[in-house]
């Protein structure tokens, strides 16, 4: 098991791009299974849940060039319709692989996804979705058996705007000639990046970036797209140059997806300044001008920004309630930064008060989930002393060559 050995107290100065968005690689991928034409994906985060996803298909039988964050698929030789079970394990996002199975093959097998641990992740509303396009299944022997005989058309109303619901849905109903209505659908970026790449492959979709959706296909051709930049990871970005009073220019930053974001940093006394293509955060005055901060659904502040935005609100002056209603695992990570000398009370499985600002201390630390993993690399960085962080191999699930990346802000991070 990996640690990283971090000193903290340093002020990080200098310029990071940010990578290819982890959510949306990991559903545009599968979804170019539904055609057995070749397609070419670019700027593709190399981190282990890509290359863990890109095993499994290979092993279906799709042929695979994965070089440069250039990602070059062609399915035409897919002969298998039940993913590794073992691999299949290890990433939440293997469910989404039920979608062009059942394209492609009209049935699937699918052993339960892995992932990280931050609560209850059902999958009742995927299949709830699944059921009204005509799909059967049951559960044996630890596996979900699908089969897609009748294709069923018109309107699908989810029970709960999931992301992952709405990218399966996408995907099954840009194979079908006959328009499928999605409503309550999600509206996050990555949801937005799968349509686009949908539309290049010839599906007809109205309603992007709403929560209803419509959509017609067919059969489908390959396509080249380039995947979104992360606005999770830019937002890390901001949140690690605030706390460790630096000056850091964020590039590949695509405003449009940062209105929220800005607005909780802005209201935490982050200066920034938008230049183009990207984001300079300044050296601030870090006073929280708000008392409660909070996740919902696009276009409101992600819930993957929440552990690291509870970082910043230690380094922040002022008593601030941070909640998550999503993911009732989500804040025990806090456990840590407590430990750290935070000033930290855990009010229920969804909230914390903070009570900045607090000098940290060095600590040995665990990295729990990627979002948690990366959130105690930042505290690490503003902490006095020396580190030990185990684990890291769960931040490398999402986040590409963070050690390096960080050392070339002049971040003090030995891999051990």
């Amino acid at each position: 098991m990996a640690k990283l050995l971090i000193t903290g107290g340093k002020s990080l100065q200098g310029e990071i791009n940010i990578s290819g968005n982890k959510n949306s690689a990991l559903k545009l991928i599968p979804a170019v299974l539904i055609s057995n034409k070749k397609s070419v994906l670019t700027n593709v985060p190399n981190i282990a849940d890509v290359r863990v996803l890109i095993e499994i298909i290979e092993k279906l039988g799709a042929k695979i060039n994965f070089t440069n964050n250039v990602l070059e698929i062609d399915p035409s030789s897919l002969n298998s319709y039940e993913p590794d079970s073992d691999l299949c394990s290890r990433i939440r996002a293997s469910v989404v692989l039920a979608a062009p199975l059942l394209v492609r093959f009209g049935k699937a097998i699918l052993t339960p996804p892995g992932g990280d641990q931050i609560g209850d992740r059902l999958l009742d509303t995927h299949f709830s979705l699944m059921q009204k396009l005509g799909v059967n299944f049951k559960r044996k022997d630890g596996k979900f058996y699908l089969t897609w005989d009748k294709k069923i058309s018109g309107r699908v109303f989810l029970e709960e705007a999931s992301v992952t619901a709405t990218e399966m849905g996408l995907i099954m109903a840009s194979s079908m000639t006959e328009e499928v209505i999605i409503e309550d659908a999600a509206a996050e970026p990555h949801v937005a990046d799968l349509i686009s790449l949908l539309v290049k492959m010839g599906a007809k979709i109205k309603g992007s970036g709403t929560n209803s959706l419509l959509i017609s296909g067919g059969e489908l051709s390959g396509a080249e797209h380039k995947v979104m930049a992360d606005h999770i990871e830019g937002g890390t970005f901001a949140i690690l140059s605030a706390i460790t009073n630096g000056n850091i220019k964020i590039n590949n930053f695509e405003p449009e997806n940062y209105h929220m974001i800005l607005n909780y940093l802005g209201n935490m006394g982050v200066k920034y300044e938008i230049e183009k293509d990207s984001l300079i955060v300044l050296p601030s005055n870090l006073k929280a001008n708000r008392r409660k901060f909070q996740t919902r659904p696009w276009p409101g502040f992600p819930t993957d920004l929440m552990s690291p935005f509870i970082v910043l609100a230690t380094q922040t002056e002022g008593t601030v309630l941070c909640h998550d209603w999503m993911y009732e695992w989500r804040m025990f990570f806090v456990d840590d930064l407590i430990g750290m000398g935070a000033n930290i009370f855990i009010a229920d499985p969804h909230r914390v008060i903070v009570s900045g600002s607090t000098k940290l201390m060095a600590d040995r630390l665990f990295c729990k989930d990627i979002r948690a993993g990366i959130s105690v690399i930042l505290a690490a960085l503003v902490a006095e002393g020396t580190s030990t962080i185990e684990n890291v191999e769960i931040v490398d699930r999402g986040y590409e060559d963070i050690e390096n990346r960080l050392k070339s802000l002049g971040a003090s991070i030995t891999k051990k």
